[in-house]
């Protein structure tokens, strides 16, 4: 059997894209050549290039961050050029994108979120009255932005204009949430009919840093990431539940990472990614590594789902 004909995707125009080609970089060195003929595209600019090759294409790997990559835009052009592609599918990925919308989904499934307000740029809403309805100290996002860019926590009522006018220069909506203090945890899935709970990571931010941040999360040495998640067994198969049922509620396939907070009162969904980071070091790679799978055999298994879902579709 010949080698699989490998369209590696990274880089883009989202603000993560230094983060997509870091990762492109390390997925690429990473893949087995001996069963991979690996071409790389950059949808900044080799759309055409990939539209022109897509019937010598076997298999794409998606190393994309936020909007047109991780919200179903670039899965929406694969599925078009009948190019078998890695994780959620058009409709999961642009649910789990829109954190407003995976919210209320989050509801309907009867998992636990934070309380939360939604604005738009076209409709402020005071500050007192945010804080009425959001208690200090609270968290400000874009709703469709990814690596926390955009996002702060609010602990006075005098920063909430800032903070809001930091998060409209990522998107038009805004989220302000309750801050849910507790341990940060989050809990990686893998397959498609058959669903894999990975161990839980715990993430310890560095005392300078409030939360996960974009810096804490690419700068070495400024969070400890603990995996297991020091957690006792019953909030581990709790959280790991929780995970997984997130995953199917947004209609994802292949894997996914849920991020979530254990406080006193319980365990909080925040978020889903449908597109973890993809180097050695990323949370969903440590997950599996904990799990018994390499980087490069975990690499090789989301092609396989990816190609296993496609055929499936392909079929129907």
């Amino acid at each position: 059997m010949g080698k699989i004909k490998l369209a590696l995707l990274s880089g883009g125009r989202s603000s993560e894209r230094e983060v997509s080609i870091n990762s492109g970089n390390q997925v690429n060195d990473a893949l087995d050549k001996d069963k991979y003929q690996v071409t790389r595209y950059d949808p900044a600019m080799d759309l055409p290039r990939l539209m022109a090759t897509a019937a010598d294409i076997d298999a794409a790997l998606i190393i994309l961050h936020g909007p047109n990559g991780e919200d179903g835009t670039v899965q929406g052009l694969l599925e078009l050029l009948n190019i078998p592609y890695q994780g959620a599918g058009v409709l999961g990925s642009a649910l789990a994108m829109n954190k407003l919308v995976s919210k209320q989904i989050y509801e309907k499934a009867g998992l636990p979120i934070p309380a939360y307000v939604a604005i738009s740029r076209n409709d402020r809403v005071p500050a007192d009255e945010l804080v009425k309805r959001v208690n200090l100290p609270l968290v400000v996002k874009p709703v469709k932005s990814g690596s926390s860019i955009g996002m702060s926590i609010v602990r006075d009522e005098s920063a909430v204009s800032d903070a809001l006018d930091q998060a409209f220069l990522h998107d038009d909506t805004v989220l302000v949430e309750q801050y849910i203090e507790g341990i940060e945890i989050t809990g990686g899935v893998i397959g498609n009919d058959t669903l894999e709970a990975l161990p839980l990571i715990e993430i310890i931010p560095s005392p300078d840093h409030d939360f996960f941040d974009y810096n804490a999360k690419y700068v070495a040495g400024l969070t400890e990431e603990i995996c297991p998640a020091r957690i006792d067994e019953r909030l581990t198969e709790k959280a790991k539940t929780f995970a997984v049922t997130a995953h199917q509620a947004l209609f994802l396939q292949g894997y996914s990472r849920t991020d979530m907070i254990v406080a006193k009162t319980g365990i909080y969904v925040l978020e889903t990614n449908t597109i973890p980071g993809m180097t050695r070091t990323s949370l969903f790679p440590q997950a599996a590594k904990a799990a018994g799978m390499s980087f490069g055999q975990l690499l090789d298994r989301l092609i396989e789902l990816g190609m296993e879902a496609h055929a499936k579709k392909t079929i129907l």
